[in-house]
């Protein structure tokens, strides 16, 4: 398995991101200890609780981060309507990618075309 490696301004390579981005269903002590000891930041808003009270300190997140989530939400949407990329048609990951860039040609040209 090959992992996703991210290209630093001074060149080197950072194997996890910066940040992770997740909904309320991640808020979970659990997860956030993890990613704290791996270095990677959580925006990931916190549970509203009826009646008792979370203990500790309020759970902070960076909320104009958080809002950016909703455009890769709405791009796995829109690659979702390739029926292929949907069911993980394609076995190999060369035309796995094929398909992912055919998809997004596809939406391209309905932005620019919209009435054709």
């Amino acid at each position: 398995m090959q992992k996703v490696a991210i290209r630093q301004p001074s060149g080197q390579l950072r194997r996890r991101p910066e940040r992770l981005a997740a909904d309320k269903a991640y808020d979970v002590k659990r997860i956030r200890l993890w990613l704290r000891r791996h270095g990677i930041q959580t925006v990931i808003p916190p549970k509203r609780r009826r009646g008792k009270v979370k203990p500790g300190r309020p759970v902070a997140y960076d909320k104009a981060a958080y809002r950016n989530r909703n455009v890769v939400e709405r791009c796995v949407g829109w690659l979702k309507e390739a029926r292929s990329l949907a069911t993980r048609f394609d076995k190999l990951a060369c035309n796995f990618l094929s398909m992912v860039h055919l998809a997004f040609i596809r939406r391209y040209l309905r932005i620019l075309a919209p009435y054709s």
